[in-house]
């Protein structure tokens, strides 16, 4: 009798843990994150060509993240008080050089928005695909988050946020948004994960700019058309758009970069800004 009760004990704990393991939806970061096991993925990322950022008006800080350990960022203080925020997140390559000018590029055509670029690995800069691949599977969504919220205290409770972020970057940018609550106004996503869990998404209170490239298979048409349903479903302000381009395109220094498609992107993305961040 013993031995009938301990095996359908066991049955029954390998069905709760074999229906916990095999429902578990992964998370939006981490579906992205997953894509570097791919060689394919890894490959469409070239090399980030040599550049050595140098400004008068950008400067490396340290603040306190949620948790109390130190976070990292790129700040571009404007002159005059503004409570106007834009948080940059960077690729999967790190807050590096090229993040830091189209930070200051973003600065400069806007005026009066403070823009500071988060870095999510801690310092962590990749040189190569392997290192990029690594560093951006290590980050844990709590620890991001950590630096994140951190980086609302930094700037302040009345403080007017918007988010943008290239492809790691692009999810953590929606992911930004939805952590600011109504503090949120403006978010960008240039080909990163869209969030798939509509109950998250409910929560959303920034209007969506989404930039995303047709002819990529990661982040593909069936994807984005489904952020899009959700989004008008819920009835959330967004505008999707997507353009005649690779995974990327708006990175100069990569192989699929497309001077026309990133010009008209970038437009939309400082017309969005100005006109959410008013």
């Amino acid at each position: 009798m013993k031995k009938i009760f301990l095996s359908i004990a066991m049955v029954l704990f390998s069905t709760i843990l074999y229906a916990q393991t095999c429902c578990q939806v992964p998370s939006a970061t981490t579906s992205f994150a997953d894509l570097a096991d791919e060689q394919a993925f890894r490959m469409s990322h070239d090399l980030p060509l040599p550049y050595k950022h140098i400004s008068d008006i950008g400067k490396d800080i340290t603040f306190k993240a949620a948790d109390g350990t130190e976070a990292y960022g790129y700040e571009l203080k404007v002159t005059k008080p503004s409570k106007k925020y834009i948080f940059v997140i960077h690729e999967w390559w790190g807050l590096n050089d090229h993040i830091k000018r189209e930070a200051e590029k973003i600065y400069n055509d806007l005026g009066d928005v403070n823009v500071i670029a988060l870095d999510l690995y801690d310092k962590k800069v990749a040189t190569s695909r392997e290192e990029a691949a690594q560093y951006m599977q290590a980050v844990k969504a709590e620890r991001a988050q950590t630096i994140i919220k951190g980086a609302f205290t930094y700037a302040g409770k009345g403080a007017k946020i918007g988010t943008i972020g290239w492809c790691f970057g692009g999810g953590w940018s929606l992911q930004t948004a939805l952590l600011a609550g109504k503090q949120a106004k403006a978010c960008v996503i240039y080909y990163g994960m869209p969030e798939k869990d509509v109950e998250k998404l409910k929560t959303l209170k920034a209007e969506v700019l989404g930039i995303f490239a047709s002819k990529e298979k990661w982040i593909n048409s069936e994807i984005v058309a489904e952020f899009e349903k959700n989004l008008i479903k819920l009835k959330k302000k967004a505008s999707i758009n997507s353009f005649n381009a690779e995974h990327a395109f708006a990175n100069p220094s990569n192989p699929n970069y497309d001077k026309d498609a990133t010009e008209k992107a970038y437009q939309l993305t400082i017309a969005f800004f100005r006109n959410k961040l008013k």
